[in-house]
């Protein structure tokens, strides 16, 4: 089944840019998955489990170095916004 993420990661450190930025790195590694940055939020688009393990893999990452907040909204199907 295919799905659609969009989250916002608010590390609680100094250096939140370049975590950020490396949380988004590693996630676009799973080559099954789309990616699509903005200034806000990213979003994730794929198969329910490449999309779950991949969020998985890097938050368990991310939790056991610092503390961190992550906000999700998910949707099944692919909810991409079309301009007109």
């Amino acid at each position: 089944m295919k799905i659609s993420v969009e989250i916002s990661l608010y590390p609680l450190s100094e250096n939140y840019e370049q975590i950020i930025l490396d949380f988004i790195a590693n996630i676009r590694q799973n080559t099954q998955l789309e990616v699509i940055t903005n200034g806000m939020s990213t979003q994730i688009f794929g198969e329910i489990n490449q999309v779950m393990t991949s969020i998985e893999k890097e938050m368990t990452t991310i939790y056991e170095k610092q503390q961190a907040v992550l906000v999700m909204k998910m949707g099944r199907g692919e909810l991409k916004y079309k301009q007109k």
